[in-house]
This record gives structure tokens, C-alpha cells and sequence, in this order.
């Protein structure tokens, strides 16, 4: 009985059995000028009787390139994911490429809708934003052959290829930096959806906590939405504690300016009483009441990286599978030493 004939899954696969490069299998499948016309056609007819997905063949024998990216946001409105926008429209705009925007609702099952019609649109490759699939996209890629690269995944687990922000050696620094101020009781409200950059930022404070010979107190851990809501919430859980804490670092600006309105509205004086850190540096960061120290996301750089990345993914290069982006402390007047009767 004969075995069953293996098929290729990729590019790759292709580009082993014609015993040519990737980007020549790539050049050859959008019918590139780069190459002869004798080895466009043998590795054209490879790519068919393997069965090689159709669509990204008959793009390249009908000669057409959309010249499009498909980009998946949470929300439009959100002033992080707009910074990531505007860095991935610079990148593609530069290199002849033309960005289509979808709105999630931060829904998984309707991030995996948006990025399925993205392929049927045509799409050469797709960017999605602070992922709440992540690496469940690895049976999407098999079925759709389209890269696509995630910038902050917020789903537990590798993925193929991603842009992201170091987000426990952020968080370590801005434990670290209240430690200095002489803070022992420090709190952390978090975002209770379980997201892959929460439970990093909270492994940082741990982590610092620990390197300080500082006690790990779970009751000063609270979670609120990511919102400012959840901040004003997060911060009434903690007033409510026998021991307020004396510091409070937030999982993201927006959380940090719901504390400071809680606090404000208690009456409590941020830094005199509490101090308060946030996480992003989003415009208004500077703009609070005190201003907020905070930790700076490269956001316009991090957009730029994910087209940068996807370009060569499209192009048949290889390209780093995880691109960390280093966090900058960026200190204001919203964190002071603790009250002598308070330490």
C-alpha cells in the first residue's frame, strides 16, 4: 500500500522541494520580474499539484497585488491603539501599501470574524492590536496563508510572530522606584480579564517585591476593567483595607485616572497621602492632577516594527518571531515619599 503523498504546508515546504529560496518562491508565486520565467512556472506548477492554498496561486499567476493591510483595533477610541495606528499607516504608506481598519469590541470571536474577512478581501497580510485570541491563530494561518502579526498579545501562549512591550521589567521598575521612595505597602489594581499583559506587570511587582525582601500581601492585589471605573472601584477595595497602602500602581493609565478621581473625591492628596503610578504615557498623562508618573509605551514605534515585520513575512524573508520593545519610567509629580506616619 503506498503512503500517502505529503503536501506542503508553507512557503517553505515549496521552496525545499524546488531547492530555491523563500523569497524566490514568493517572487515567482506574484509572478516578480526578479526571476525567469522558466523558474516562476516550475515552481508555480509545485505549488499546484502540492496544493498550495489557490488564492495566494492565483494571485500571483493573474500578476495582481492588492498592496493592502488589514488592521484589527479593540476600540477605535482608544487613545493606545491609536499611536499603534497611526505608526503602522506611516510604515505602509512608505512602502506602497494602503491600511483597511476593523473594530473587535475587544470580542474574540469577533476578532476572528474581522480577520477571516480581511482574507477574503484580499488582504496581503493582517496586524491585529492587543489580541484577544492570540495564539489561537495558529490553525487560522495554516487555513488562511496570510501573515499576520500581533502587537501586544493579550491571550496567554507564543505566537507566531509579535510586537510587544517588556512588560515585567516595566512593571519591576516601577515597584522599584516606589521602593526607593521608601513605599512598603504597595498596592496593584490589575484588569480582572485575565490578559497577558496583566499578569506580566503583575509578576514584575512580585518579582521586585521579592528582590526588596518585601512581603508579597495579596489583599493589596484588587482588579478593576482597564477603565476608569475600574480604577475608582479598584481604589475603594483598597480604602476599605484595616491598612491603606501608601502607593497604588495601576494597570494602565486609564485605571490610574480613575484612582486619582476616587482619591480626589475621598479627599485623599496624591502624593501626600498615596502615590499613584499608571502604565502607557498616554497624551493626558501629563495633563493630570499632579501629573502622572507613568511608564512610556513606544507606541508609534511598536506599529512601525508590526509593518516592518509583516513586509518581510510578505515578501517571503524571515522575520524575528517576537520583537520586545523596552519600557521607559517616566516620572512626574503623582509619586513622593511616603508620610513618616505612614511608613
Amino acid at each position: 500500500m503506498n503512503s500517502p503523498v505529503h503536501k506542503p504546508t508553507s512557503i517553505k515546504d515549496i521552496a525545499r522541494i524546488a531547492n530555491v529560496s523563500s523569497s524566490t518562491v514568493s517572487r515567482a508565486l506574484h509572478n516578480s520580474h526578479l526571476i525567469s520565467r522558466r523558474t516562476a512556472e516550475r515552481i508555480q506548477s509545485i505549488a499546484k499539484e502540492s496544493g498550495y492554498s489557490a488564492s495566494a496561486i492565483a494571485r500571483g499567476l493573474v500578476t495582481q497585488r492588492t498592496k493592502t493591510i488589514g488592521v484589527v483595533v479593540t476600540s477605535i477610541s482608544d487613545p493606545f491603539v491609536s499611536d499603534v495606528v497611526n505608526g503602522i499607516e506611516e510604515y505602509a504608506n512608505d512602502h506602497g501599501y494602503s491600511v483597511f481598519l476593523a473594530n473587535s469590541n475587544a470580542e474574540p470571536e469577533r476578532e476572528t470574524k474581522v480577520v477571516q474577512s480581511f482574507s477574503e478581501r484580499r488582504v496581503e497580510g493582517i496586524v491585529v492590536t492587543s489580541s484577544r485570541v492570540g495564539a489561537l491563530y495558529r490553525p487560522l494561518l495554516s487555513e488562511m496563508r496570510i501573515p499576520i502579526v500581533l502587537v501586544n498579545n493579550q491571550h496567554p501562549g507564543e505566537f507566531v510572530n509579535s510586537v510587544l512591550i517588556d512588560n515585567v521589567k516595566g512593571s519591576a521598575d516601577v515597584t522599584n522606584h516606589l521602593i526607593q521612595l521608601g513605599h512598603r505597602r504597595i498596592a496593584y489594581i490589575g484588569d480582572r480579564f485575565g490578559y497577558q499583559s496583566d499578569m506580566e506587570r503583575l509578576t514584575g511587582y512580585r518579582e521586585a517585591l521579592e528582590r526588596a525582601d518585601l512581603p508579597f500581601t495579596p489583599e493589596l492585589v484588587v482588579h478593576g476593567d482597564g477603565k476608569c471605573e475600574g480604577g475608582m472601584i479598584g481604589v475603594e477595595m483598597l480604602l476599605s483595607l484595616p491598612k491603606s497602602p501608601t502607593a497604588i500602581f495601576c494597570y494602565n493609565d486609564m485605571t490610574a485616572l480613575g484612582a486619582l478621581r476616587q482619591l480626589n473625591l475621598k479627599k485623599i492628596s496624591v502624593p501626600g497621602d498615596i502615590s499613584v503610578i499608571g502604565f502607557d504615557d498616554l497624551f493626558i498623562a501629563s495633563f493630570t492632577q499632579p501629573p502622572l508618573t507613568t511608564v512610556r509605551q513606544p507606541r508609534r514605534l511598536m506599529g512601525r516594527l508590526a509593518m516592518e515585520s509583516l513586509l518581510k513575512l510578505i515578501s517571503g524573508e524571515d522575520s524575528a518571531t517576537t520583537i520586545k520593545v523596552p519600557a521607559e519610567l517616566i516620572v512626574r509629580e503623582s509619586t513622593a515619599p511616603p508620610r513618616e506616619d505612614l511608613q
